[in-house]
C-alpha cells in the first residue's frame, strides 16, 4: 500500500521508471509497485492522437531555470551587468575579436549581451562568474586609469593592446598581472564561444554544417590519401 505521505507519481516520473526497467538497470527491492503504478499512470494519462487537439501541459513550474519551456523559450532572469560594465566589456571583447575584412567585431554580433546573460543566470556557478567578471572589469579600468588616466573603453586601440599584451597569456604574466590574466582568459573563452556560434562567426569559420545537400560525394581523395584511407 502507498504511504500517504509520498506524493503521487506524475507522468514524467512514470516514464523514467519504465525507461530504467527497459534499460535493464538493476532495481532495488520493493520497486515493483512503483513500476506497476507507472504503467497504470501512463495508461490513463490523456495523450494526443492524430487529429485530436493538443493536450495542454499540466500546470507546474514550466519556463523556469530548472524546467525550461523549450516550445516557447524565454529568458526569465534579469541581466545584472550595468551599462558602464557593459561598455568596458564590449571594448575588451572587440580587443579580443576586432572587425576585419571578413567579419565584424565581437560586440557587433551581441557577444557582450551573451556574456551578460551567462553571468546573470540563476545558478551558483553563474553567481561566481559574475563576481569574477565584475572584479576583472573593475581591475581593467583601474589599470587603464593608472597607465592612461582613462577607462578602458575610452583608450585607443594601441593603449588597449598594451594592457591586453600583459594579461593575454597567463604562464608569461608577471605576478602583478596574474589575476588580470585569469580574468582575460575567461573573457576570451566566452567571447570566442559567443562570436563563433553566431551567424557571422560561423561564416568567418566557413562552417557549412546545418545546410541540406542535394548529394554527398564523400571526402576528397587527397584527404583520404593523406589519412591512409585510399
Amino acid at each position: 500500500m502507498r504511504d500517504e505521505r509520498t506524493p503521487p507519481m506524475d507522468r514524467r516520473d512514470a516514464l523514467k521508471v519504465i525507461a530504467v526497467v527497459a534499460a535493464g538497470t538493476t532495481l532495488a527491492d520493493g520497486l515493483t509497485p512503483a513500476i506497476a503504478e507507472a504503467q497504470q499512470l501512463i495508461a490513463i494519462t490523456p495523450r494526443a492522437r492524430a487529429g485530436d487537439a493538443p493536450v495542454p501541459p499540466k500546470s507546474g513550474p514550466r519556463g523556469t531555470a530548472t524546467d525550461p519551456d523549450l516550445i516557447t523559450p524565454k529568458s526569465s532572469w534579469p541581466r545584472l551587468l550595468s551599462a558602464p560594465e557593459l561598455a568596458t566589456l564590449a571594448a575588451l571583447c572587440d580587443a579580443i575579436i576586432p572587425a576585419d575584412d571578413t567579419s565584424p567585431a565581437a560586440s557587433t554580433v551581441g557577444v557582450p549581451a551573451y556574456i551578460n546573460e551567462y553571468v546573470s543566470a540563476p545558478y551558483d556557478w553563474a553567481e561566481r562568474a559574475l563576481v569574477r567578471v565584475r572584479g576583472g572589469l573593475t581591475w581593467l579600468n583601474v589599470e587603464s586609469g593608472r597607465r592612461f588616466t582613462r577607462n578602458f573603453a575610452l583608450l585607443t586601440v594601441a593603449q588597449q593592446a598594451a594592457i591586453c599584451d600583459d594579461i593575454c597569456y597567463a604562464p608569461a604574466a608577471t605576478p602583478a598581472f596574474k589575476a588580470g590574466a585569469v580574468f582575460f582568459a575567461e573573457i576570451r573563452n566566452l567571447t570566442a564561444s559567443g562570436f563563433y556560434t553566431s551567424a557571422a562567426g560561423m561564416k568567418d569559420l566557413q562552417y557549412i554544417g546545418n545546410v541540406s545537400l542535394a548529394k554527398f560525394d564523400g571526402p576528397p581523395q587527397e584527404v583520404l590519401r593523406k589519412l591512409g584511407l585510399a
